[in-house]
């Protein structure tokens, strides 16, 4: 297979994880939203349990049917990534309930700083002068079009530094568990999904009763909030799997920066489905600084020099194929 096909078919590839990842991701925001905001059901700790458990489901009849092959993850390391994804998604959820809605979005913007720290401490990532501006570029953009009212408290803002690092660390704990243990996608969510969705099923009743007064069992459940419940747990399920796939193929920084498309695509629909209140020049400016950030990050991380990293290598992993693990260094992949 000449080298320019291999190209052509791995950029193929990467453009469908990417649109995968976004398809799933808007899809089950925008019926969370419908779920939440119109039929009041509102346990979003609970709601994430029973999203791990469907995907626990689904892994188990793959690994049934073979499509999952037995792999090895140490319990130590399986319960660090259980904590931060769980810390990550109530933390978000208090961060939500304590800060403004201005402050909440500062607050996840800065995942890209803390993800970018996080390379470069870890795996001795050097960005070039062009990346490092464009994803300051996709900052200012997103910014521009989400952040409005900006209040801060102390309680909020130590949960919010709770959840920005728990989530940069389970991000790049995707990235580096899947190349230290060679596992797919499918494989690591095989073993993460099961003790995500005990832990968050089980504790889950107890945050949201707390964050919201409410009782997840007295809800009164309805055959369109069950359909909706149903509906999002099986999107959640592609949006769990394209997480870890295109975090596997690329990083936890460019996850993010490209991401925020996700963040604009969500504020379109939003004004399309759920009316235009908030549209304004000041909001589409954003979009359109936030989207040329985007672009231009994909052009400058991809050139020789525009994200660099040293490979991680482990013992068992030596002897795979080596024109894979040949440099000491690559380029971030081309999004």
């Amino acid at each position: 297979m000449s080298s320019v096909s291999k190209a052509d078919r791995k950029a193929a590839l990467d453009v469908a994880s990417w649109f995968f990842n976004v398809v799933t991701s808007v899809g089950i925001i925008m019926v969370n939203k419908a779920l939440m905001a119109t039929y009041g059901f509102t346990f979003a700790t609970t709601l994430t349990g029973l999203h791990f458990a469907t995907t626990t489901l689904l892994t188990v009849l793959l690994r049934w049917l073979g499509y999952i092959q037995d792999s090895y993850l140490p319990f130590p390391e399986l319960l660090k990534f259980v904590l931060f994804a769980n810390f990550s998604i109530v933390g978000m959820n208090v961060s939500l309930m304590w800060n403004s809605v201005g402050f909440y979005q500062i607050a996840k913007l800065s995942m890209i700083p803390v993800s970018c720290f996080l390379e470069v401490v870890f795996d001795k990532v050097r960005y070039s002068r062009d990346t490092k501006l464009s994803i300051v570029l996709v900052l200012l953009g997103v910014a521009v079009c989400t952040v409005t009212d900006v209040s801060v408290n102390v309680k909020g803002f130590l949960a919010a530094v709770i959840a920005v690092w728990s989530t940069a660390l389970q991000q790049y704990y995707v990235h580096f568990l899947q190349r230290k243990h060679s596992l797919g996608s499918f494989d690591l969510l095989g073993h993460t999904a099961p003790l995500q969705a005990a832990s968050l099923l089980l504790t889950g009743p107890f945050v949201d009763y707390w964050l919201t007064e409410k009782k997840v069992y007295a809800y009164d459940y309805t055959l369109i909030s069950v359909f909706f419940t149903i509906l999002s747990c099986t999107i959640a399920v592609g949006t769990n799997l394209s997480q870890f796939i295109c975090i596997g193929r690329f990083t936890a920084v460019s996850f993010q920066v490209l991401g925020h498309m996700k963040t604009i695509l969500v504020l379109i629909l939003g004004f399309i489905f759920f009316g235009k209140e908030g549209l304004n020049l000041h909001v589409v400016l954003g979009m359109v600084i936030a989207v040329a950030g985007m672009v231009w990050y994909g052009n400058a991380s991809s050139k020789p020099g525009g994200k660099e990293r040293r490979l991680y290598s482990s013992p068992s992993s030596k002897s795979q194929k080596q024109d894979e693990l040949s440099d000491s260094t690559e380029p971030d992949e081309k999004v």
